[in-house]
């Protein structure tokens, strides 16, 4: 089976940290988000995966993908050279993804659970054409929505509905046996510039499509996900993911505590700190009489006599506190 990660999008909502690297290479507990979508994939039947592509930096993608998962996976990669949406991301891969099964991974989401399950999950279902990951939410009208019919089936798929008739979301994770259908349905949608929620080409609204033309489309239940094109939420999956890990050690630990779980890179040097709990430090980095909690810390970063919680600190930054100077008063209170 084929795997069709996009990952061609700007990561806005990250920015300073996606000005230097796209949103699939923003590293959390050890690794790019990117290489924890792929450890995942590499645990199922997956044995190829489409990576689209886009922008000055998506040469950085694909020299990952090569170096670290290549004995993994034969990859193909696709230029999107215009973001406009989902639904248009998919449409690039046509060429190679036309006719096979394929699993659609979304390059900045990641699941409590693993890609295995909800193949499992699939498999289980009554032979449908596609099949689409669901978690039942509070505010369902800021997702695409699933509304069934029976069981498990879909009558209508709705993107950011105002008035939601499901609360089940839309997860980011869909296994589409019936490509051809599928590439026609988004071949209509472009080709007559038929543009969904925000403008853009929505592969939920292929999908629809696809159901419109008597396919059947199922779901199935997902546990939590984290979608890490949002700093709050990037913390909370690094928070998650270093929790299922095992404490490393720092290269060099000097009068330093470290309060699990952290992941240290290659390289860290630790002085006269506390480094922990959830904290995630890459390669190079130097950390001296600072407190780091909850937070991540970029390659080659230097924090100096700092208190930071959760916080994400890019590739090569700085960050340095003076020290003050206090004469304080009887029954002061002062907060700095």
């Amino acid at each position: 089976m084929k795997a069709v990660i996009p990952a061609a999008g700007q990561g806005t909502r990250l920015y300073p940290q996606t000005h230097t690297k796209p949103k699939a290479m923003v590293r959390l507990a050890g690794c790019p988000i990117l290489g924890h979508i792929l450890s995942s994939l590499a645990e199922t039947r997956v044995d190829e995966v489409v990576l689209v592509v886009g922008g000055p930096m998506q040469d950085q993608i694909v020299e990952y993908a090569e170096e670290s998962f290549g004995d993994e996976f034969t990859f193909q990669f696709v230029e999107q050279e215009s973001a406009e949406g989902l639904g248009h991301s998919i449409y690039q891969t046509e060429e190679v993804v036309r006719g096979e099964p394929a699993l659609i991974a979304l390059g900045d989401m990641l699941f409590e659970n693993g890609y295995g399950t909800f193949l499992d999950a699939h498999d289980s279902l009554d032979d449908p054409d596609a099949s689409i990951g669901v978690k039942t939410v509070d505010e369902p009208q800021h997702y695409g929505v699933a509304e069934l019919s029976e069981g498990s089936r879909v009558e209508r798929l709705v993107e950011k509905p105002d008035n939601p008739q499901s609360n089940y979301a839309i997860s980011g994770v869909y296994i589409v046996e019936n490509t051809d259908l599928l590439f026609d349905t988004l071949n209509h949608l472009v080709e007559n510039d038929i543009r969904g929620a925000g403008g853009e080409y929505q592969l939920t609204d292929a999908l629809q499509r696809m159901i419109e033309s008597d396919a059947r489309i199922d779901v199935f239940e997902v546990e939590d996900w984290y979608d890490c094109g949002r700093p709050e939420t990037l913390l909370e999956a690094n928070r998650v993911l270093l929790a299922k890990g095992e404490t490393n050690a720092a290269d060099s630990l000097d009068n330093a505590v470290v309060v699990p779980p952290v992941d240290f890179g290659d390289n860290v040097v630790v002085e006269e700190g506390i480094v922990g709990p959830n904290v995630s430090v890459d390669d190079n980095a130097r950390i001296t009489d600072s407190i780091v909690r909850n937070s991540i810390v970029g390659e080659n970063a230097t924090l100096e006599s700092v208190n930071l919680e959760g916080s994400i600190v890019g590739d090569g930054a700085t960050v340095r506190s003076e020290a003050n100077q206090l004469n304080v008063g009887d029954n002061s209170t002062i907060e700095l």
